[in-house]
C-alpha cells in the first residue's frame, strides 16, 4: 500500500491510495467465498462454481464492490496513521482504477481536525466568585424540608386560599362552543403552581365546595394551540374538595423527625456546611469555566462545521436522556414547545461551537506541555469509576473495551490539562 496526500481548503485532505494486486486478489478471493453461493453456472452444482467460471459469465468486475468493502477500509486507516492524521468524520470514497491483477487506486477525502494557534494561556487574570452562606439560605433549606415532609389534611370548613390542593372539574367554552381539551373531571391543581393560563388559579380563591363558579380568562398569544391563542374564554368550575398543607413547627422535634440530627441548631449547622462545601464547588467551576472561555477566546482556530454538528448531536442525547427520566422525550417536548429538530439545533449551535473549541484548545495545550497520563493517574480513576457501579477495580478492569479505556484517558488528560492552567493562571 502506498498513499498520496493532498490538502484542500477548510480542514479537508485528499489521500489518494494504492493498494498492490496481491491485496486486491486477496480481497477478490473473500468476496468470491462470500458470494459463492448465490451463483447457478450450468454443469456446476449451486454454490460450486469455481471463481474463473462466475467471472467469465458475470464479468470480472461481478466481485469488485465486495473487494473493495474488503481492503479499502484497512487501507485508509494505514493511510490515515501514515500521515498522522485525525479525520472527525466518514471518508468520500472515489475509485479511480481497479483491475484484477494490477491493484486498485482510489481517493478518500475527509474532514480532519484543524491546526489550533494558541494565545495567552498563562498569567490570565479571572474573578473567582464567593458563596457565603447566609442566616436566610439556611432558612430557605428549612422551609424546603417542612414542604416535603408537610402533612396533607382536607378541609371542609372554609373556601380555596392559595397553597390548597383541589379538586376540580371543569369544561372550557370560546363563545358558545366548548372547545376540544377545556374539559376535565377530578383534576388536581394547586392554587399558586401556574400549572393553568395566566388568572385561571387567582380566580378560584374564594370558591366553596360543589359550588360551580365561573373563571374568565384570555389564552396567550404565543399559546401552542394556535386556534386558542389570544382568545378569551369562559371555564365553568366546581370545587369538589380542599386540601391543605400542614407544616411542622422548626423545632428540635422537627429535626429529629428529618434528619439524623437530635437539635435543630445541629440540622443548621450540617445545612450550613453542606451549602458551604456546594458554594466552594460552584465557584471552582465558574472560575474554570470562565478561565477556559478567555484561553478559548484567545487562541485562533477554524472549527470544521462536522464537529460542530457532531456536538449538537451528542447535546441533544444528553438532552433526550434528561428528559425520559420527565417521563418525556425529545419529540414530545418539541411538540409542546411548537418548535422543530432544526431550530433545536440551531438553538445549541453557539454552545456547541465553544465546547469544541474549548476541547480543541486543551488538545493542543496538552500536547506543548507535554501533559501525560500516568499508572498512576489511571489506576486512580479505575477505582473511582469502579466505585460508581459498585465493582471491584481489577474486576472492573476486566470489562473495559478499548474504546472504553480510551474514553477515560482522554477524560484523565482533560482534568490534568485543566488543573495545570488553573495553577498557572490567577484568580482574583
Amino acid at each position: 500500500m502506498s498513499s498520496k496526500l493532498e490538502k484542500l481548503e477548510n480542514n479537508k485532505v485528499v489521500l489518494e491510495i494504492t493498494v498492490s494486486a496481491e491485496v486486491l486478489e486477496k480481497g477478490m478471493a473473500k468476496a468470491y467465498h462470500k458470494n459463492v453461493s448465490k451463483f447457478n453456472i450450468d454443469g456446476f452444482r449451486k454454490g460450486k462454481a469455481p471463481r474463473s467460471f462466475i467471472e467469465k459469465v458475470y464479468g470480472e468486475g461481478v466481485f469488485y464492490e465486495d473487494a473493495i468493502n474488503e481492503v479499502c477500509p484497512a487501507a485508509y486507516d494505514e493511510a490515515v496513521k501514515e500521515h498522522n492524521l485525525e479525520p472527525v468524520d466518514r471518508p468520500d470514497i472515489d475509485i479511480i482504477e481497479i483491475e484484477g491483477g494490477k491493484g486498485l487506486v482510489f481517493k478518500a477525502e475527509v474532514t480532519v481536525k484543524p491546526e489550533v494557534t494558541l494565545g495567552e494561556y498563562k498569567g490570565i487574570e479571572v474573578p473567582k466568585k464567593e458563596y457565603n452562606v447566609t442566616d436566610q439560605d439556611i432558612e430557605k433549606e428549612l422551609n424546603t424540608l417542612r414542604e416535603k415532609n408537610a402533612r396533607i389534611v382536607e378541609v371542609s370548613d372554609r373556601p380555596v386560599q392559595t397553597g390548597d390542593t383541589t379538586t376540580i372539574d371543569f369544561k372550557g367554552f370560546v363563545g358558545d362552543v366548548q372547545f376540544e381539551g377545556g374539559t376535565a373531571e377530578d383534576y388536581k391543581l394547586e392554587i399558586g403552581s401556574g400549572q393553568f393560563i395566566p388568572g385561571f388559579e387567582e380566580q378560584l380563591v374564594g370558591a366553596e365546595i360543589g359550588k360551580e363558579i365561573d373563571v374568565n380568562v384570555s389564552f396567550p398569544e404565543e399559546y401552542r394551540n394556535e386556534e386558542l391563542a389570544g382568545k378569551p374564554a369562559l371555564f365553568k368550575v366546581t370545587v369538589k374538595d380542599i386540601k391543605e398543607k400542614q407544616l411542622a413547627d422548626l423545632d428540635d422535634e422537627f429535626a429529629k423527625d428529618v434528619s439524623e440530627f437530635d437539635t435543630l441548631e445541629e440540622l443548621k449547622a450540617d445545612i450550613s456546611k453542606k451549602r458551604e462545601e456546594e458554594g466552594q464547588k460552584m465557584a471552582k467551576q465558574q472560575f474554570e469555566d470562565e478561565l477556559l472561555k478567555k484561553i478559548a477566546d484567545n487562541a485562533t482556530i477554524d472549527i470544521p462545521e462536522v464537529m460542530v454538528d457532531a456536538q449538537i448531536s451528542s447535546m441533544l442525547r444528553d438532552f433526550d436522556y434528561q428528559l425520559q427520566y420527565q417521563g418525556l422525550n425529545l419529540e414530545s417536548y418539541m411538540k409542546y414547545m411548537n418548535t422543530t429538530l432544526d431550530q433545536l439545533k440551531e438553538s445549541y449551535r453557539n454552545m456547541a461551537t465553544s465546547r469544541v473549541k474549548v476541547q480543541l484548545v486543551l488538545e493542543k495545550i496538552a500536547k506543548v506541555e507535554n501533559i501525560e497520563i500516568t499508572e498512576e493517574d489511571f489506576n486512580a480513576e479505575i477505582e473511582k469509576t469502579a466505585k460508581l457501579y459498585n465493582q471491584e477495580p481489577e474486576q472492573f478492569k476486566t470489562v473495559l473495551r478499548e474504546e472504553d479505556v480510551e474514553y477515560l484517558k482522554d477524560g484523565i488528560e482533560v482534568q490534568k490539562t485543566i488543573d495545570f492552567l488553573v495553577q498557572n493562571n490567577i484568580a482574583k
